[in-house]
């Protein structure tokens, strides 16, 4: 008796691994990640206080936000120098225009004496 039992579930453990495989079931333990937030990434014109403000929605299949920090700062340090020069050469523009002479108002030269 104990036999049919034992062969009664392996056909059913069969069939449904056969399901399985087959596709007809579908197995997905996790659900789909929900979003709370339309857009969390930069639009086009952004600072390097813009990415600060960014976040990231946290999921189970998600990044490690470890990771995602690092590369961050790495990404609002790099944009903080280019700021940085970009006020800088802007700045050299503006005294060049205004009428000093360019290899015054050069980095690393020095006006003639």
């Amino acid at each position: 008796m104990i036999w049919v039992l034992l062969t009664v579930v392996a056909v059913l453990l069969v069939g449904v691994f056969a399901a399985l495989l087959s596709g007809r079931i579908r197995y997905d333990p996790l659900s789909e990640p929900v979003s709370t937030q339309p857009d969390p990434g930069l639009g086009e014109s952004f600072t390097a206080r813009s990415i600060t403000d960014v976040q990231f929605d946290t999921a189970l299949r998600g990044y490690r936000m470890d990771q995602v920090d690092t590369v961050l700062d790495a990404l609002q340090e790099r944009l903080a120098d280019q700021e940085r020069q970009l006020a800088e050469l802007r700045g050299a523009a503006g005294q060049d225009a205004t009428g000093s002479t360019g290899a015054a108002g050069a980095p690393g030269t020095e006006p003639p004496a």
